[in-house]
């Protein structure tokens, strides 16, 4: 199975009305970036374990480790969690831009350091971005 296919796969699986919130982040990224390259992680490690919520990932981010290594990662990720969707903005220099820029005027969130929550989508204001 192809990205895009594991993608849709995951969105069909959740559970309404998550899933239409899910679709309608999904499309709004993918017009934003059409040409950001998409991931999909299934949440499991090398060894087949559970270790983080299923996420789809937008475009290219380098981590590196505090030990020196490095891995290819995505800049943007959307993940469906048991209280609603997170929106992950990895990469940002400036780990206090995202909670006095988006966090008042956004809705009903919580922004973090590089983490918007939120339950529905109806509770956030998609206008800044």
């Amino acid at each position: 199975m192809d990205v895009s296919e594991r993608v849709e796969a995951f969105l069909a699986s959740q559970p309404e009305p998550k899933q239409t919130d899910l679709r309608q982040l999904h499309a709004q990224v993918l017009a934003e970036f059409p040409d950001a390259r998409l991931w999909f992680n299934d949440g499991t490690n090398e060894d087949g374990k559970v270790v983080a919520n299923p996420n789809i990932g937008y475009g290219d981010y380098t981590i590196t480790y505090a030990d020196g290594s490095s891995r290819e990662f995505y800049r943007i990720g959307l993940s469906a969690n048991t209280t609603g969707i997170s929106v992950y903005v990895l990469g940002l220099e400036d780990k206090t831009y995202l909670a006095p820029t988006y966090g008042a005027s956004i809705g009903r969130a919580t922004v973090t350091g590089y983490c918007i929550k939120f339950t529905r989508l109806s509770a956030i204001k998609l206008t800044p971005f």
